[in-house]
């Protein structure tokens, strides 16, 4: 059972690291696309994994205490599209667009380059991406053996087909179709951990999950799954800090 007192110290988490990363959406910071072993085509693992990599490397520690959560609403469209194309063309399926359209394929590649095992999810939503990951790392440090969490969201831009049933999903919510490039990805992540983790160190306040209904706002820039938020808090984050700094996010 959660205590008044554990609910109200829990209402924050610390930001261990902050990273993200953009490719092709025509930002001045845009990158290349990094060599991933095993990963061809798509940005979506890539960029997954360039995230993720900053802020474990920026931040190194106990891979047995570490959890993962990964959100996409989407997943890897130019994977899917890409298989899809192969099969109704008639071509040979290649076994590496199946296993890498799944998002869970990139947390496999990342476990066993940071010797990471503790649990990893990857989840699907139409509310905002930042509210519900930090929900999920909230609750996994409820756990006594998890001492921090890595949140990441990584969007694609897709084609007409992505476009047509985002429209279809979001059909109540008001949200805008994203503007992104079909070829374009962004990424961003975040390792948090307990509020009392870092001394000093910057924090993220939010509003236990529960608390506040959400109304899935995807952000002024429209992105797929509500990801500029998460986007915006971690280049926040990521940039150099010389005091304590607290960023409150809430639902709206």
């Amino acid at each position: 059972m959660t205590t008044t007192h554990e609910t109200a110290r829990r209402s924050s988490l610390s930001v261990l690291a902050a990273a993200t990363a953009t490719h092709n959406t025509g930002r001045d910071d845009d990158i290349a696309l990094p060599k991933l072993p095993g990963f061809v085509e798509s940005a979506f693992s890539p960029l997954a994994y360039e995230v993720s990599s900053r802020c474990l490397t920026a931040h190194p520690g106990d891979g047995d205490r570490t959890a993962v959560a990964l959100a996409s609403l989407t997943g890897d469209t130019t994977t899917a599209d890409l298989a899809s194309r192969r099969m109704v063309s008639g071509r040979v399926h290649n076994p590496l667009l199946f296993m890498q359209a799944t998002a869970n394929s990139v947390l496999g590649h990342m476990s066993r380059e940071f010797g990471i095992t503790g649990q990893m999810f990857s989840i699907s939503t139409l509310d905002d991406t930042l509210s519900e990951l930090l929900a999920m790392a909230d609750l996994l440090l409820e756990d006594p053996e998890v001492d921090r969490v890595l949140v990441l969201a990584v969007e694609l831009g897709g084609g007409e087909r992505v476009a047509a049933m985002h429209r279809e999903l979001a059909a109540d919510s008001g949200r805008p179709v994203p503007a992104l490039p079909e070829s374009a990805g962004l990424a961003a992540a975040m390792l948090l951990g307990r509020p009392d983790d870092t001394a000093p160190g910057t924090q993220v306040s939010f509003r236990p999950a529960g608390s506040t209904p959400s109304t899935g706002s995807a952000g002024p820039a429209g992105q797929l799954g509500g990801i500029h938020s998460l986007f915006e808090l971690a280049t926040a984050h990521a940039e150099p800090r010389t005091e304590t700094e607290t960023h409150t996010h809430a639902h709206q």
